[in-house]
């Protein structure tokens, strides 16, 4: 049985450049972050599967980490 983090990270991932112009999957990623309009901050935990969706969309994210 794997054993959970006490300390798990967080990551707060900022939308921060339009997808105007990017293909549609790159558009639904956003959407699955939780991302909707410019500006729009959101905070996920430090997981494979969202770290591989930030990697998809880096060029329109900023990503921060954060201890929980």
């Amino acid at each position: 049985m794997a054993k959970k983090q006490s300390s798990a990270k967080k990551l707060v991932i900022t939308y921060t450049k339009s997808a105007i112009g990017y293909n549609r999957r790159q558009r639904h990623t956003l959407r699955a972050l939780g991302l909707r309009r410019l500006g729009d901050v959101v905070e996920h935990d430090d997981t494979p599967p969202i770290r591989g969706m930030i990697r998809k969309v880096d060029h329109l994210v900023k990503v921060e980490e954060r201890a929980a």
